[in-house]
């Protein structure tokens, strides 16, 4: 089993319509459902953008009901 720690790789920040966030790689299509958010760039990077813009995991409808 390969172990890889240096991924190199660019990636982009997507959002979906509950405004859940994730990564996905930079040179993919967009999976059905989920749009570009602005942010690219190193792993690590994106993960950190998330987490200072992500601030209240609940989905957007339960948000909504509050």
């Amino acid at each position: 089993m390969a172990h890889d720690d240096a991924d190199d790789r660019i990636y982009k920040v997507v959002v979906n319509h509950e405004e859940q966030y994730s990564i996905w790689p930079e040179d993919r299509e967009n999976p059905a459902g989920w749009r570009d958010a602005g942010h690219r760039g190193p792993k690590d990077e994106c993960l950190a953008h998330i987490a200072r813009v992500w601030t209240d995991i609940r989905p957007l409808s339960l948000r909504q009901r509050s």
